[in-house]
């Protein structure tokens, strides 16, 4: 299931788009509201004690490396992690920058699943919107539905991948805390941009509030 959910997670976010034609943004950056609050807290509650647990020395400076790393990621990603996808819409090809990074940061996130069940459940809410907002834009910009397909499913190899190869690898088994201290900045960077990027209308800030609120008791109580 660690390798499969995660494969499932992206064709269902692409799936919604083609049979319900979403049309309202809102409703789609609530649930990734939802996704990044659930997933910062999944982190804080259950995560990141672990990893200071170990009484490693070096965590702070592997979560901050991880950070970073996500940072320099949305430099080629452009911010798709979260939500925004910025591409040239006359360019047709395959968005090779954008699968790197992305790819990249899905392998990692992979890396720690097979320890937590509650962390897997919080990756695959945080990919669905993630796929949703890929699978329009793509369709939106008139990309070749063979290029559309071909990046989602690659895409969807990566965090099975980094799941596979750190419980086949010693070398990672090694590093395991290193390893999750990086994937834990990386939550963290991405979440949290997630929560506090501004949004337009009252209405809706409320609405994202409630949201968030409701995310962060469910990850809670798991």
């Amino acid at each position: 299931m660690n390798y499969l959910l995660p494969i499932l997670a992206i064709a269902a976010g692409y799936f919604f788009v083609i049979l319900f034609k979403p049309k309202k943004p809102s409703s789609i950056k609530l649930f990734l509201a939802f996704s990044g609050a659930f997933l910062l807290a999944l982190t804080v509650f259950e995560f990141l004690p672990e990893v200071y647990a170990s009484n490693n020395k070096n965590v702070g400076i592997f979560i901050m490396g991880g950070i970073l790393l996500q940072i320099f990621l949305e430099f080629f990603s452009k911010g798709a992690e979260h939500g925004h996808v910025h591409l040239h819409a006359d360019d047709k090809t395959f968005p090779w920058m954008l699968f790197i990074s992305l790819s990249i940061h899905s392998f990692l996130e992979g890396i720690p699943i097979h320890e937590h069940d509650t962390l897997l459940l919080g990756i695959i809410i945080h990919k669905m919107p993630i796929a949703i907002i890929l699978t329009l834009f793509f369709i939106e910009a008139k990309y070749s539905q063979k290029n559309t397909l071909l990046f989602l499913f690659l895409f969807s190899l990566m965090t099975p991948l980094g799941s596979f190869t750190a419980e086949k690898m010693v070398f990672i088994k090694e590093y395991y805390i290193e390893a999750s201290a990086i994937v834990i900045g990386i939550f963290l960077h991405v979440s949290t941009t997630i929560l506090f990027e501004s949004s337009e209308g009252h209405k809706f800030n409320l609405a994202k509030l409630i949201v968030v609120i409701f995310a962060t008791f469910l990850a809670y109580l798991l």
